[in-house]
């Protein structure tokens, strides 16, 4: 199936994103309107040694479809490799991070790395789109420094060329971090260039955002990250905006039972405190539960106090 397809349910894509965007998490987000998910990225010398953090993140439920696994790396031998190994794992296609701007991944060359050298990465995809029957696809920023540096238009039709069939774009720069605001005007400038589907990421936090995003740029779809981790709602609440209807916020109820099921879902994952534990990253989803609960939820170091505390009701 071609990446477009993928997308034609529900153009809202999960954006991969390390320690968060697993199983559990994926199954939450698919629950409520994220039709297209993302691995965490799995780095390729992991995925080549099998290691036990490489076989977890890459392995896909069969209620986990479809869902993209996305590799990192700066050697192109060691990503070509990986893409071979991820392509027999059963994902609807490879991503490759060419994005992250973690000093520690991109000093070595990876992630948002490879912008350093638009050349090297545009062989580092023709080499993988050749050998591997999957669709791959690439996730990256406008560029590495300053606007000056921005390669991304040129960049996207190269990408093309190659036989990229996707293109994601974190509408900053790599030096930007996180910081600054996103600017989309360089996602709408590499779609109209290409006939690939481009997907916009950075500052979308809500619904409303969404449907400025699709207006502003006419790309194919919209990547969420970071405000899905608060509050997995927004691709239910993307879908109504979309589609003119009202949006209705999670009640009470939603809130405990998302909480309950991510928990219970890791703590079955890994070790019981462990998952009891990294659940907490998600506390922020109990909303205006979270002033009552969190204090017990943070005392609460195994699954059945946490869901005790989860399922306690104070009468009034």
């Amino acid at each position: 199936m071609s990446v477009a397809s993928f997308l034609e349910p529900l153009p809202v894509v999960l954006a991969p994103m390390e320690d968060v965007t697993d199983a559990p998490f994926r199954r939450i987000c698919r629950s409520l309107g994220a039709s297209l998910c993302v691995t965490e990225f799995i780095a390729a010398e992991q995925v080549i040694a099998r290691s036990k953090l490489a076989v977890r993140r890459s392995t896909l439920a069969v209620d986990d479809q479809p869902t993209a696994i996305q590799i990192y790396g700066g050697d192109p031998e060691l990503l070509l490799t990986a893409a071979r190994i991820a392509e027999t794992l059963g994902p609807a296609f490879i991503d490759i991070n060419c994005g992250c701007w973690i000093p520690a991944i991109a000093k070595r060359g990876a992630g948002a790395g490879w912008l350093r050298d638009p050349n090297a990465m545009v062989e580092m995809a023709r080499r993988i789109s050749a050998a591997v029957s999957l669709p791959i696809t690439v996730k990256t920023r406008i560029g590495w420094g300053p606007e000056s540096h921005m390669p991304i238009v040129d960049l996207a039709r190269r990408l093309e060329d190659v036989g990229i069939q996707a293109l994601t774009i974190h509408c900053r720069t790599a030096a930007m971090g996180h910081t600054g605001a996103a600017d989309w005007s360089w996602a709408r400038r590499a779609r109209e260039v290409v006939s690939i589907p481009v997907i916009v990421n950075g500052d979308i936090r809500t619904a409303a955002d969404v449907v400025r995003a699709f207006a502003e740029t006419g790309c194919a779809a919209v990547m969420i990250g970071r405000a899905a981790i608060d509050h997995p709602w927004i691709f239910r609440e993307a879908r109504a905006a979309l589609a003119g209807q009202p949006i209705v916020p999670p009640t009470d109820a939603e809130r405990r039972a998302v909480y309950r099921a991510m928990v219970e879902a890791n703590a079955v994952a890994r070790p019981e405190h462990v998952g009891v534990a990294m659940t907490r990253r998600h506390l922020k989803v109990l909303g205006p539960l979270l002033s009552q609960l969190r204090p017990e939820l943070l005392r609460s170091p195994s699954l059945a106090e946490t869901v005790a505390v989860l399922d306690f009701e104070p009468t009034n």
